[in-house]
């Protein structure tokens, strides 16, 4: 696993590492032919609330051509030990557990999946797009809320439907209903994806949710992992 990227000492510093790291995104490539897929979710004590103990990542890995998962993977560290919760910086916080999740897979995957953002980001740097970054790995963000950008125009409320996410005439991700009636998505290219080829995977991807397949069972794991962590 390659050492991860300093961390930064204030969000000034934080900043200009971001638009550092965004100058080697990728906003191009394919992953259709890829099998293993790495979902990636994080769970952290609630910050409004009396809730102690970890935060913890889990990593699943999900075999796209037989469409279960192979292996769960987690990892878990002290909240003083992370970055703080500041909205745009979470790639800070989050990463190192992603980081540690993905060192226990037993096979490398092939494309990551993140709970994030990837490009839709002020900084054009969201989670899966530092990630992808760091690990050399096509990446894509799919997010449950927006954070930067604007929609092109209305969302059908049909499942599929997707518009361009906007951002001072440039696309930056989409809008994606995965099911109909329910809330939309937010994804976006976090490295070596293209734009269109992001949502392709995403489309394939599909649930028993609005989430993809592999992103609800890594939500439902870490969710899990957190609670058994917490003490006593």
């Amino acid at each position: 696993m390659p050492t991860l990227f300093p961390q930064p000492k204030d969000l000034r510093e934080a900043a200009a590492m971001q638009k550092l790291l965004a100058g080697a995104v990728i906003v191009r490539g394919n992953p259709e032919d890829a099998r293993y897929i790495a979902a990636l979710d994080a769970s952290h004590p609630t910050r409004f609330s009396r809730q102690k103990g970890p935060s913890v990542a889990v990593a699943v890995l999900w075999d796209k051509e037989k469409g279960e998962v192979l292996e769960v993977a987690t990892a878990q560290m002290d909240e003083a030990l992370l970055f703080p919760y500041v909205p745009g910086f979470l790639s800070f916080r989050e990463a190192p557990l992603y980081l540690a999740a993905l060192a226990r897979l037993s096979r490398p995957p092939e494309v990551l999946l993140v709970d994030g953002q990837g490009i839709a980001h002020p900084r054009r740097l969201g989670i899966a797009a530092y990630l992808g970054v760091h690990l050399n790995l096509p990446a894509i963000g799919v997010a449950k809320t927006l954070l930067f950008g604007k929609p092109e125009g209305d969302l059908p409320p049909e499942a599929g439907s997707a518009v361009r996410l906007m951002h001072s005439g440039v696309q930056i991700g989409w809008v994606y209903r995965s099911r109909t009636g329910v809330q939309p998505l937010f994804v976006s290219p976090g490295h070596r994806v293209g734009m269109e080829e992001s949502l392709a995977l995403v489309r394939s991807l599909k649930g028993k949710t609005r989430l993809p397949e592999p992103l609800r069972i890594a939500h439902i794991q870490a969710g899990a992992a957190r609670r058994a962590a917490r003490p006593e």
